[in-house]
């Protein structure tokens, strides 16, 4: 019989190899801006958090590449572009 994982099991099975370059950035002064929260909603992998002060901030260690953050937030917040070659997520299916 076969091991039955959670969402987080899964996502822990990943890999994510790091670049030289972040392949998402929150623009320059835009972390408080209130349509940034929508990728703190949407993002697949929960990598957006509201701190303390108000401010959104992003976790690049296990970014899917989805997208989501990209569609729901739009260019005018976010610095979105696939990582360099070799680098990013590899997926580890259980």
């Amino acid at each position: 019989m076969s091991e039955v994982l959670g969402l987080k099991e899964k996502l822990g099975r990943n890999v994510f190899k790091h670049s030289e370059h972040r392949h998402i950035n929150i623009k320059e002064g835009r972390e408080k801006d209130p349509q940034l929260k929508k990728a703190v909603l949407v993002c697949p992998a929960g990598l957006y958090s509201v701190n303390d002060n108000g401010e959104v901030e992003l976790t690049i260690d296990g970014c899917l590449e989805c997208g989501t953050c990209r569609l729901a937030c739009g260019p005018e917040l976010l610095e979105w572009n696939y990582p360099d070659g070799g680098a990013g997520v590899q997926f580890r299916f259980g």
